[in-house]
């Protein structure tokens, strides 16, 4: 196999002339220089080299060798100062994907904080709830997904392969329209909405809504499904029925027409950014875990 380092030598003994000049020129012996050069031709198969007097002149193959090396050369440089702009994070890609409540509140200030410390990292959004983000991590379509799980045993192995980073515990609150008997209610529990109209959100969180009533002792009636918030707290809003969301989805919603009143009890959902072991390595993925921490601390 033909080695960047060999062809280094070549390409200086064309130059000067001769092993002992190329030496110099290399800052090495000439014992190293002529070691190297056996080196390649035996890789070659063919003689690079022929001695004429005090001068090396190139045969036919060496000349073509020469003439590919500095291609070949350059293309490994530029690849080199490229790999090492992505390592000291001057340059760099990150694929993001996010649940959309994540991406209006912590999404934004973790890339803020990120193109403020590191310019040259480019980073792209899109939006999937799980477990599709999940999915799309696995299937390689993105480097970071930005995921959630309810509380409870029967979610704990799906992540079991994946490199998980804690960001927050999300409680679920309760939402009413504001004319509400309960809506001055410091907190209730569940079963206090027994008799309401539902508005549901994303599937999962429909499901989770679901078994929380069924452990209450009741089947939620669900008028309303819809996967955007904001549709669910103008629905609550207009008197249409109650709610349960996410803090973090609420904050990024003014409840107009609508209050939101504690839950007991407590109901929470694990909000983690994801990735794969080998991407967990790359500079620009591991940034974009830190800020998206750092965001959630605030």
């Amino acid at each position: 196999m033909i080695e960047a380092r060999h062809l280094r030598v070549l390409r200086a003994v064309a130059a000067t002339g001769s092993f002992s000049a190329a030496a110099r020129e290399l800052g090495c012996t000439q014992p190293a220089v002529s070691q190297q050069m056996k080196a390649l031709e035996s890789s070659a198969g063919t003689p690079l080299l022929i001695r004429t007097g005090r001068e090396m002149r190139l045969t036919q193959a060496g000349e073509a060798l020469v003439r590919h090396a500095a291609g070949i050369l350059a293309g490994l440089t530029a690849a080199e100062e490229e790999v090492a702009a992505i390592a000291g994070l001057r340059a760099g890609r990150v694929r993001l994907v996010s649940f959309p409540s994540g991406s209006s509140t912590l999404v934004p200030t973790a890339l803020a904080a990120l193109r403020a410390e590191h310019p040259g990292t480019r980073v792209s959004l899109v939006e999937a709830e799980p477990p599709r983000s999940v999915e799309m991590l696995r299937e390689g379509d993105c480097d970071v997904a930005l995921a959630f799980r309810y509380e409870g045993a029967q979610a704990q192995e799906e992540w079991d392969d994946l490199v998980v980073r804690p960001l927050l515990a999300d409680r679920l609150v309760g939402l009413v329209p504001e004319a509400h008997a309960l809506a001055g209610a410091g907190s209730v529990t569940i079963d206090a909405f027994a008799d309401e109209p539902w508005i549901a959100g994303c599937p999962r969180c429909r499901r989770q809504l679901v078994e929380v009533c069924r452990g209450a002792g009741f089947t939620p009636r669900i008028d309303f499904a819809t996967d955007d918030y904001p549709a669910v707290v103008g629905l609550v809003g207009a008197g249409l029925g109650v709610a349960v969301l996410p803090e973090l989805a609420i904050e990024s919603v003014r409840p107009k027409g609508a209050r939101t009143v504690t839950v007991e009890p407590p109901v929470r959902r694990e909000i983690v950014a994801l990735t794969l072991p080998d991407l967990a390595q790359v500079p620009a993925v591991a940034a974009t875990l830190d800020h998206l921490a750092k965001a959630a601390t605030r």
